[in-house]
């Protein structure tokens, strides 16, 4: 069934995905039902359906969502020459991107065996473009002498799962700002990938 004339969608779709959000990383996907979404939004549940065809579209619409964020504002970077400088403002930004986003990053990460098949590739694909940017920066290392890494697709998966891990423990009024976090990650990762 189509949106009525006038209906506020450009309000309630955002909000349909930000209760989807808060309440899949508190409660898990397969324990959320659309009727919780929907009273957490303050329409019927039947609504939803206007909005999104089902609960797996909706989680894959989140996942996407982060991804294509994650991925255009990888664009946005500026462009560095030397390894060391790419892989410092990877480490930087990787740290920061995430640290801002903590529940699309638990979804991202803990609901992608709630996929569909389909939906999994697609979100796949997208995870690899992004480990492809970091894996190139340690190829380039590699290649000019400044980084020794015996496989930089092990060397790729495991960097971004130590960054991307800050998002467990990390809080804002803990002892360290972010620019620390990124200070102190960054000297590990150039540790653990220096000739």
């Amino acid at each position: 069934m189509a949106r009525t004339q006038g209906s506020h969608s450009e309000i309630t779709g955002p909000r349909i995905r930000s209760a989807a959000l808060a309440l899949f990383a508190k409660h898990g996907f397969a324990a959320v039902s659309m009727r919780q979404i929907a009273g957490e939004v303050g329409v019927q549940a039947g609504a939803l359906y206007n909005y999104i065809p089902d609960k797996q579209a909706l989680l894959f619409s989140l996942m996407k969502g982060h991804m294509d964020d994650l991925l255009a504002a990888c664009e946005e970077r500026p462009a560095l020459n030397t390894p060391q400088d790419r892989l410092r403002d990877f480490v930087d930004f990787h740290i920061a991107f995430h640290l801002d986003r903590p529940e699309a990053v638990f979804i991202s990460y803990m609901e992608l065996r709630n996929l569909s098949p389909e939906n999994f590739a697609q979100i796949e694909a997208l995870r690899r473009t992004y480990e492809n940017r970091l894996e190139a920066i340690l190829e380039q290392g590699r290649a000019q002498g400044v980084f020794e890494v015996a496989d930089t697709k092990i060397a790729t998966l495991a960097v971004i799962a130590m960054l991307t891990g800050v998002t467990t423990w990390y809080r804002q009024a803990g002892r360290l700002s972010v620019t620390q976090v990124q200070a102190v990650y960054w000297d590990m990762v150039r540790k653990a990938v220096a000739a």
